[in-house]
């Protein structure tokens, strides 16, 4: 039965951003234009028509910009344009990794312990000690959440109270903010529930249900995406304040080469692939943004595979967060919460904290009854939060697993944190206070699994 249970569990303003609409755009393949500073050259434009280019976009607060050119010989003439370091493919690449999703069967549920009738279905929370952290008045008011991944339920019950919709935007060619997929699985909304759903007497809590929520989509609502939309999306949310950026997102790159659909990128290329996105986390990170990445889904053990490198979570200035679970968590509470899970990537320069990501390890079939909701037990150790509505009259929620759900759990207790500090800390100390309150676990000290420990919202601001 769980076999079958799967076939759905397949794992505002912009500013100094400048893009060419997509019907302006001429036929061929992306690249990324590196400046050999952070300034772009003047006449760029001019410049790259000349080599047979359109240019689409210009980031220049890191000297970056993007054009569309026929062929690689005309990338390479403008490579030779003065003050451009490199002209490198600009990947498409499936950023959203594989995880389990479980939709849930709606109905009115009756209530259970708090008015937030699914909130005992978020063990999580309970990992984390949010609850313990809420009780001390510390729930996230004051900070900004930059949640950038595919699209978003707008109007979800749960999110529409800490939605910032002036601030919130879509990096996507063509495509507005708005999930627009017919069916429930919005990776977006699911992340950002997770992190700030409002205490609202409704459906689920947010580990950071009073902090303010930026959505700003930089992938296709299928996953996939283009380096610059998630650089783009990296550099708008730091200069729009957001005081955290969470990247639920994540592809492995060979460090000897990759391909994408329209051709291939050799090892030189990936270097500076790299070194385009590094300007932006070190932008961001310099702008006062704490960023934190999922680690992915891959079981790779990066202290091992030294060819590979998983971007975003690797790339300067991030925190990323490995994932655990519990086993039979529904029928058996106090199982340990902090098993790591089959699926997340790891190593000591891999991982810096831990939290719940759920996972599917229980082996039975029986059915378990946890608040208002009755289910496969080994469900209930995935992670619960907001889905996309396909009625709008009815707020949608679904379980899913992966590095994707415990990234928002740190990206909340670090909104918790800022928030007791009034809305405002540099990045260097919200890492201290994420290191200094996480559990330790596993091996003393840091460790290649769960980095300096599962982070504890709690302890964050006892």
């Amino acid at each position: 039965m769980k076999r079958a249970l799967t076939i759905l569990v397949l794992l505002a303003t912009l500013v100094a951003i400048f893009a060419v609409p997509a019907s302006a755009r001429s036929q061929g393949r992306s690249y990324l234009i590196i400046a050999v500073g952070d300034q772009l050259p003047e006449g760029l434009a001019g410049e790259i028509s000349a080599a047979g280019g359109t240019l689409v976009r210009t980031i220049p607060q890191i000297g970056l910009a993007v054009a569309t050119f026929g062929s690689a010989d005309d990338a390479q003439t403008a490579a030779d344009i003065p003050g451009i370091e490199a002209v490198v493919p600009n990947l498409k690449l499936q950023w959203v990794d594989p995880g389990h999703q479980v939709a849930l069967e709606f109905g009115n549920p009756p209530s259970s312990g708090d008015d937030d009738f699914y909130f005992d279905l978020q063990y999580g929370h309970d990992a984390v000690d949010a609850p313990e952290a809420w009780e001390v008045g510390a729930r996230g008011a004051g900070a900004r959440v930059a949640v950038l991944d595919t699209g978003f339920d707008l109007d979800h019950v749960d999110l529409a109270p800490n939605i910032n919709y002036g601030l919130s935007t879509s990096f996507v060619p063509g495509e507005g903010l708005e999930y627009a997929l017919d069916d429930p699985f919005s990776h977006g909304s699911h992340v950002a529930g997770t992190i700030a759903a409002a205490d609202n007497g409704f459906g689920t809590i947010g580990v950071a249900p009073e902090a303010e929520l930026m959505l700003v989509k930089v992938l296709g609502d299928e996953g996939s995406g283009e380096f610059d939309w998630v650089i783009a999306g990296i550099v708008y949310a730091a200069d729009n304040d957001a005081d955290v950026i969470n990247m639920s997102l994540g592809a492995v790159l060979p460090k000897r080469g990759t391909c994408d659909e329209s051709g291939c990128a050799d090892a030189i290329e990936v270097a500076q692939i790299r070194s385009a996105l590094a300007r932006a986390t070190n932008y961001a990170y310099n702008k006062g943004t704490t960023i934190i990445a999922s680690a992915g889904n891959e079981s790779i053990d990066f202290d091992e595979q030294s060819d590979l490198i998983h971007l975003p979570s690797m790339s300067p200035r991030v925190l990323s967060v490995s994932a655990t679970t519990p086993i039979g968590w529904a029928i058996d509470p106090s199982t340990d919460l902090d098993v790591i899970t089959s699926y997340t990537n790891y190593g000591m320069g891999a991982v810096e904290f831990a939290a719940p990501g759920g996972d599917i390890l229980y082996p039975g079939s029986e059915i378990c009854t946890v608040g208002p909701i009755t289910h496969y037990c080994f469900v209930f150790d995935l992670v619960f939060s907001t889905g996309s509505n396909l009625d709008p009259m009815t707020a949608t929620y679904y379980w899913g697993g992966g590095t994707s759900q415990a990234a928002p759990h740190v990206s909340g207790v670090a909104a918790i944190i800022i928030g007791e500090h009034g809305g405002s800390m540099h990045p260097w100390l919200v890492k201290r206070a994420l290191r200094r309150s996480a559990d330790d676990l596993g091996a003393p000290g840091k460790d290649p699994f769960y980095g300096y420990g599962r982070v504890n919202a709690y302890n964050a601001v006892d």
